[in-house]
């Protein structure tokens, strides 16, 4: 979800910090799954899956930072595997975008609770674009995962009336379009986005439309499949179980989470600096 950072990482943790406070007090633990729902009313796989892919993005970033420090063996940060874990965690939170989708508005489409949960998401992209921008400039956050998630929840609104079928398909296209297209027309930031790029420009999180808004149509199909709710009966068996718990509620949390981990860690690996521990 992200690239290494480029060594000025006490300077964005300052304005981060700032950021931090700020939006995590702003917005409610359930803005990433596109729903308003009550604790008994929400999906416990939803949410623990959700954890769990809250949890490998606070690893995966611990790492990147660590490596920062030259903190952690050389090469580990940028090992094809871990790049792959780093892709996985995206492609969970996206299709995540798609399943809540279809669970939010499968009794019809809620305007309101939508638009308050795009704009919120929304504001907090802008936010890190302009952080990232006036402390990393040279590799600032143009489209990372949240401004993925704004645009792949405006465009599966949009196609929400189609059938599993059709969404799998139509995602199967975008991810197959995405992967195999590139031109050097589309390498300007103001285009790299969509996700045609032959060489786009660096950043420290990319997550273009083509072929990731794919992913999210895949969710979409599994919801409307009713794969979700065949898994929440298996996975109900769990719900008492301690680590079930937590994961839940780390999901429930998830963008805080998101909002809040890089800052803390920048702080504890400076503490400790500070400290030579």
């Amino acid at each position: 979800m992200a690239s290494p950072y480029d060594g000025r990482g006490s300077g964005l943790l300052l304005g981060l910090t700032d950021f931090r406070r700020r939006m995590c007090a702003a917005f409610s633990s359930n803005l990433l799954d596109g729903r308003k729902a009550s604790a008994t009313s929400r999906l416990i796989v939803v949410d623990a899956v959700r954890g769990c892919a809250i949890t490998g993005v606070v690893l995966f970033h611990l790492v990147w930072d660590l490596d920062l420090y030259g903190s952690v063996p050389t090469g580990l940060a940028t090992h094809p595997a871990w790049i792959a874990f780093g892709r996985t965690l995206a492609a969970t939170f996206m299709a995540l975008v798609g399943v809540g989708l279809v669970l939010a508005h499968r009794r019809g489409f809620r305007i309101r609770g939508f638009a308050k949960r795009v704009f919120a998401i929304a504001v907090a992209a802008l936010t890190v674009t302009g952080a990232t921008f006036l402390f990393v400039p040279d590799a600032f956050v143009y489209f990372g995962i949240l401004h993925a998630i704004v645009v792949a929840s405006l465009l599966g609104a949009l196609l929400l009336g189609l059938d599993s079928a059709s969404l799998a398909q139509l995602g199967i296209f975008v991810i197959l379009a995405g992967i195999m297209s590139s031109f050097d027309a589309f390498n300007a930031p103001w285009l790299a986005w969509i996700g045609f790029s032959s060489s786009a420009p660096p950043s420290l999180d990319f997550v273009p439309v083509f072929p990731w808004f794919g992913v999210t149509l895949l969710g979409m199909s599994a919801a409307k499949q009713g794969a979700v709710h065949a898994l929440e009966r298996t996975f109900r068996k769990f719900r008492k179980a301690h680590f079930v718990r937590r994961l839940c509620q780390a999901g429930r949390h998830s963008l805080a989470i998101y909002l809040a981990h890089q800052p803390v860690i920048l702080g504890a690996i400076e503490l400790a600096r500070i400290l030579e521990l």
